[in-house]
């Protein structure tokens, strides 16, 4: 395979091997100034939704109603740096600063529209500055993706803080190739949880970051028919493997606000990007919600996932996935 991310195709069936998920210790740590942002009130007042052009009044938050239930959300690589048995947590965010996001997912089942309960979402992602944990050495930045080139505009200018790794990682960075092993035991930015009866989950982040060759995303998997035991999560299949997307409007917002505005690393846009299929909230591209002029103090993410329970979509095989675009599936 090559050093980027490539699009997969017809599923194909692959049993998981017995997955452990380890419980974390109550009370996740927050970066200092970030986890205040969470307070109630956080996000009080008039809001943008992304992508509407629309002002949501107070207390509301951008919904899901509308979409079209029996599509299936795309499948898309795995990527390098997936690690199985993740922290099972809500908050994920640990000490990293950046911006609070708050990522509201909802996951039913395509066929027939009813929520998947207790089921295990899996979400893993960058920093602020592109890095990734599990692969602190590889350094911010990686094999290619689409893109390139020249900066896009808007994209933020400035000196990387003292110590922040600069170089592609082996083998191609975010982007793909086959499954790289970690390198380091940090785990910041990746857990577990379960849907609740409603087929919801809630995890508790920061805004992601961008490196080389990909636009700003953030990983998921959802694993169904296991058990949920005091260890964790075990067994069961995997029935989806995404990527979750920002519009352009709100990077944007985001590169002006520090550590992110620190990351020299030319940035891929959405349109450029070799993995994100280009059909919309179809495709994982989200729906955010943030107070307008003032996306520091905090950003709400929400999407329907549409998912085939009976399928296995482990991200690793090697065909196109349902409404990938040519650009994607030919990557």
């Amino acid at each position: 395979m090559t050093g980027q991310e490539t699009a997969q195709g017809p599923q194909h069936k692959r049993d998981l091997t017995r997955r452990k998920v380890v419980a974390a210790a109550a009370g996740a740590v927050v970066a200092a100034g970030v986890g205040g942002a969470f307070a109630a009130g956080a996000f009080a007042g008039e809001r943008t939704t992304a992508g509407t052009g629309k002002t949501v009044g107070k207390g509301k938050t951008a919904g899901t109603s509308g979409e079209a239930c029996y599509k299936l959300t795309s499948e898309t690589t795995e990527g390098p740096y997936y690690i199985d048995a993740d922290k099972l947590r809500r908050n994920i965010t640990e000490d990293q600063e950046g911006i609070p996001l708050t990522l509201r997912l909802k996951v039913i089942d395509a066929d027939t529209c009813k929520p998947l309960a207790n089921a295990a979402v899996d979400i893993w992602h960058c920093n602020a500055l592109g890095v990734y944990s599990g692969y602190e050495s590889m350094g911010s930045g990686g094999g290619g993706g689409g893109g390139g080139g020249t900066p896009p505009s808007g994209t933020p200018s400035g000196t990387p803080p003292t110590g922040t790794p600069t170089g592609a990682p082996p083998g191609g960075g975010g982007g793909g190739g086959g499954h790289e092993e970690p390198t380091d035991d940090e785990r910041y930015l990746r857990g577990t949880w379960r849907t609740d009866r409603k087929g919801e989950v809630v995890f508790r982040t920061v805004f992601p970051g961008w490196y080389q060759g990909r636009c700003v995303h953030i990983h998921t998997k959802v694993h169904v028919n296991g058990t949920w035991t005091d260890a964790g999560y075990e067994g069961g299949t995997t029935c989806h493997t995404g990527q979750l997307f920002f519009d352009e409007a709100s990077v944007l917002a985001t590169a002006e606000v520090a550590p992110y505005s620190t990351n020299t690393t030319t940035r891929t846009t959405l349109d450029e990007d070799s993995i994100y299929p280009g059909n919309g909230t179809e495709g994982g591209l989200l729906k955010l919600t943030y107070k307008k002029g003032a996306i520091a103090k905090g950003v709400v993410a929400t999407l329907t996932m549409g998912v085939d329970p009976e399928a296995t979509q482990d991200g690793t095989g090697d065909a196109v996935q349902p409404g990938a675009s040519a650009s994607a599936s030919a990557s």
